[in-house]
């Protein structure tokens, strides 16, 4: 679904969806960087490997 999309769904749970995957998105970064672990995301349909050092610095 787009974000226009989410925003006109008439489930509240829906509407709100996208910013709770952003906050849990944002609270596994801080859990990686402060455990020193790496977290895998998919960018352009393929996994990368991302480390705590490159999530700290915000280099990719």
């Amino acid at each position: 679904m787009t974000q226009q999309e989410l925003d006109k769904a008439q489930n509240p749970d829906l509407r709100a969806s996208l910013a709770a995957m952003r906050r849990a998105a944002a609270a596994a970064r801080e859990t990686a960087m402060q455990t020193n672990t790496a977290i895998v995301m998919v960018k352009d349909g393929k996994p990368v490997r991302i480390s705590a050092d490159e999530l700290r610095t915000g280099e990719p």
